[in-house]
């Protein structure tokens, strides 16, 4: 083996590969060993290619790198380690962030509501009511609490569902955009989920409007929710943004009376199933 020769290849490949501002510009950045950077030219150039690569993505489903949402990227020792790309670090982020709310939600208590707020009272008091006067064997409206963001919508009907478990209701809380993601991948688990929706004696339709409207979403899913709940007198609650008004124009899709008539029909059953009630107060989430 000849060792100059070789030595001599690998300084002539990084020259080369200098001659790429992009190259040059990463070496530039990390300062490297004079000596030790020659033999590392191959992995710098992979760098630079998964750098390019972030450059155009637009999202995680985008990804072209060996490690989805991550960059291969040296030190000025030249030790490679995996970053995470902005795309990567916002999806932790809310990751944590549901993780986080998914455990104040479950620990939720009526008795740490927090009663100083006039625009929350009128809710408030309809959920003590609700939890008053429940009864499996009575005909029970849920509700429809809307309102702005971050104003504790979740947080109260899920404190009410908590202190219904101490009287043995079964009770089920879905964040509805995410619930039609799950079952739109994995369309074994659509019966289960279904069965669920429909059967529950109290169920939280979390955040309806939010999700991306089609008519299956709205005809085939939430429709056949409904249809079976009213039927059977089960009650059914909802959190949104949206008024019933602005969530009626969601929901429509296109001007032809028959999707008129399929929107009237969902609208009249969530106002057969629930009270109305807004909500309007301080964001306590980014508090």
């Amino acid at each position: 083996m000849n060792l100059k020769y070789d030595k001599q290849k690998l300084i002539d490949e990084y020259n080369n590969s200098l001659k790429d501002p992009e190259f040059k510009k990463l070496v530039a950045r990390i300062k490297p060993d004079k000596e030790k950077v020659i033999l590392f030219t191959s992995k710098l150039k992979e760098t630079c290619k998964e750098l390019h690569n972030c450059e155009k993505c637009k999202g995680l489903m985008e990804c072209k790198n060996d490690v989805e949402g991550y960059v291969m990227y040296p030190d000025s020792d030249l030790n490679f380690a995996y970053l995470p790309c902005k795309y990567e670090k916002e999806f932790f982020k809310k990751k944590n962030s549901k993780i986080t709310r998914d455990k104040e939600l479950e620990n939720a208590k009526m008795a740490d509501i927090d009663l100083t707020d006039k625009n929350r009272l009128k809710a408030i008091k309809w959920i003590k009511d609700f939890y008053k006067n429940y009864d499996i064997s009575k005909k029970m409206k849920g509700l429809y609490l809307h309102g702005s963001y971050g104003t504790g919508k979740t947080y109260l009907i899920c404190a009410l569902f908590n202190e219904l478990k101490n009287l043995k209701v079964n009770s089920l809380y879905v964040y509805y955009p995410e619930i039609l993601s799950k079952i739109k991948s994995d369309f074994d688990s659509m019966d289960q989920i279904m069965n669920s929706l429909k059967e529950m004696d109290v169920v939280l339709i979390d955040d309806i409007g939010a999700e991306k409207n089609t008519e299956w979403s709205r005809d085939e899913i939430l429709g056949t929710v409904l249809e079976y709940r009213m039927r059977n007198y089960l009650p059914t609650f909802f959190t949104s943004n949206l008024t019933m008004k602005e969530l009626e124009d969601h929901f429509r899709l296109s001007n032809y009376s028959d999707d008129e008539v399929k929107v009237r029909r969902i609208m009249e059953r969530i106002r057969t199933l629930t009270d109305d009630i807004e909500m309007n107060s301080e964001n306590r989430r980014d508090s």
